[in-house]
């Protein structure tokens, strides 16, 4: 259920609500929460794998083919995806204290890994219908920052100590 209501506010972003909810919600269902769209996300290679005819993959068990898939592009592409949204919230730490607002990494982190769910599904719908271009990948970067950008000045300025 907690996994439910993270999309549905996920894709409410970046609505002062949606963003306080999600806030709310721990870091371990966070993590959880990616390695399930990042799974979503794999489906249409996966699926690509399991039909291929004319490569070497279709010579392999599916039982092998799905330790291959599991080993060689869904764990390689998880910790590139994890590694991304890393130094994407770095670099909006670097823009919050920019703005003067007292967030920490782990709150961008979090609002950075909830940004990603629309990009992610609209890749899904998208590869499972055409081949997708890497410009989507750039725009779907672009997008999360934009987004992150709009997520940190939704929270206070700090206050000037005098």
């Amino acid at each position: 259920m907690i996994f439910l209501q993270a999309f549905l506010h996920s894709i409410k972003l970046p609505r002062k609500k949606a963003i306080f909810k999600l806030n709310r919600i721990g870091m371990d269902v966070t993590v959880i929460y990616m390695f399930i769209l990042l799974l979503l996300v794999s489906i249409p290679s996966l699926i690509d794998q399991l039909t291929a005819t004319g490569s070497m993959s279709a010579n392999l068990n599916n039982l092998f083919l799905l330790i291959y898939f599991f080993m060689f592009y869904y764990l390689p592409m998880t910790i590139i995806v994890f590694l991304v949204l890393s130094v994407i919230a770095y670099i909006a730490t670097l823009v919050a204290k920019g703005m003067r607002r007292k967030l920490h990494f782990a709150i961008l982190w979090k609002m950075c890994a909830y940004t990603t769910t629309i990009p992610f599904i609209l890749y899904t719908v998208i590869a499972l219908v055409f081949p997708v271009s890497d410009v989507f990948l750039l725009l779907s970067l672009i997008y999360t920052i934009v987004l992150m950008v709009m997520i940190i000045s939704v929270y206070p300025k700090r206050k000037v100590r005098r």
